[in-house]
């Protein structure tokens, strides 16, 4: 789409948080049949001999045509030597001929409110060369058309072996299963993975194990003026790469009050830590770092806990935090805590360190890496952060629109 299209609605979704996967199925473009004939550049088509080139396309100037249309030019008499669709702006379609250069089908999609040539160049059975030009404008459609998606990770990024890959629709797409067709994720080295729709407007990729530490992964989102359904189209193409860096997966267990941290598979440092105390119990399972705060502060009204009750917090300067739940639940730094850790758990849910073990943790951590909990009775869930890891794959794999 345009960019004054893209950055109206860009502006209004995350930038926390894509692909090519088959082609479209144009309109019948066969000649004869529902199609407008090119009208000849060179001369009056009844001044034509009999060994013109006819040409017929799936476009023409009688009607707007739908965004979602791929092109076709098809030559009888004759075949295509090379065809030019451009949009009034200058921006070239790219298309392909078919082996016996009588069918030309364009490779994208169409811009909004647009207005296009198609110069074809054909040559007869006597090798006689002719140049035609035809126009058409296509659909124009307004923002609340038109689904904008945001990916997480950024571009360039570097990231943990925990991280899934977030694509987020700021519009529903109900045509799941053609957008995932068109989303495509690819890694060196390759890794097994698969979709997840978590949602109308959102949808993981994750491997069927964690990441190789060092791989590169590029997203692929191919869904400009891709049908979403109920009037709604893809706003924009997105293509994201991002690089996995060292693993580092730290391991809580709530039972012993201690988290041990492994770099690429060494264990490198053991902290006593405090967790959950009964009523605010920190929950079981596979977590990964969604943001990191050199300082943040913390108020319990945010997860549901009362000014006025006696369990209320305030604290304007926590250091070191790192979100692991979109619930609240952090590792931070808790010096006020410190004479439990090792000990007991006595936090509101979060994990709480030492400021110095929990700048060391910080500083050595980036989103996407791994913190693993064990020892309560409180499941961690899929959709609560990146809860992607919650579920075998294989049950993962059914979240997939295909």
């Amino acid at each position: 789409m345009s960019a004054s299209r893209t950055q109206l609605r860009s502006s209004a979704v995350l930038a926390s948080l894509a692909l090519l996967a088959g082609g479209l199925s144009a309109c019948s473009g066969t000649s004869g049949h529902g199609s407008d004939d090119v009208r000849k550049a060179n001369g009056d088509a009844s001044n034509a001999s009999a060994q013109s080139v006819r040409l017929s396309a799936n476009v023409g100037p009688k009607k707007v045509v739908p965004v979602d249309r791929l092109v076709t030019v098809d030559a009888e008499g004759g075949t295509i030597a090379k065809v030019v669709l451009r949009s009034d702006a200058g921006s070239k379609v790219p298309g392909l001929l078919n082996d016996g250069s009588t069918r030309w089908t364009a490779t994208d999609r169409l811009e909004p409110g647009t207005s296009y040539v198609v110069r074809t160049t054909t040559r007869n059975e006597d090798g006689k060369v002719k140049r035609s030009t035809s126009s058409f404008t296509t659909q124009d459609l307004s923002l609340a058309q038109q689904t904008y998606a945001s990916v997480a990770p950024l571009e360039g990024e570097t990231v943990g072996v925990g991280m899934p890959v977030v694509v987020h629709f700021d519009l529903p797409v109900i045509e799941k299963k053609a957008f995932e067709k068109h989303m495509v994720v690819t890694s060196t080295p390759a890794q097994k993975g698969t979709w997840h729709w978590m949602s109308d407007t959102e949808v993981h990729y994750r491997p069927a194990t964690y990441w190789q530490a060092g791989t590169d992964v590029t997203v692929e989102v191919d869904v400009n003026a891709l049908p979403a359904g109920n009037g709604i189209y893809g706003q924009e193409s997105r293509t994201v790469n991002f690089h996995i860096g060292d693993s580092v997966v730290s391991k809580v267990n709530a039972q012993t009050h201690q988290m041990k941290t492994f770099v690429n598979g060494k264990l490198v440092k053991t902290m006593p830590i405090t967790l959950g105390k009964p009523g605010f119990t920190t929950r079981s399972g596979i977590k990964v770092i969604m943001e990191k705060y050199r300082t943040k502060r913390m108020n319990s009204e945010t997860v549901g806990i009362p000014a006025d009750s006696a369990e209320a917090y305030d604290i304007d300067d926590v250091e070191y935090a790192m979100r692991v739940t979109s619930t609240g639940e952090f590792l931070h730094a808790a010096p006020w805590s410190v004479g439990s850790q090792g000990y007991a758990n006595v936090s509101h849910g979060c994990t709480g360190l030492s400021t110095a073990n929990a700048a060391w943790i910080y500083n050595i951590s980036k989103r996407g890496d791994v913190v693993e909990y064990t020892g309560t009775d409180r499941p961690m869930t899929l959709t609560n952060g990146y809860g992607d890891w919650n579920e075998s794959f294989a049950t993962y794999k059914q979240g997939s629109a295909l």
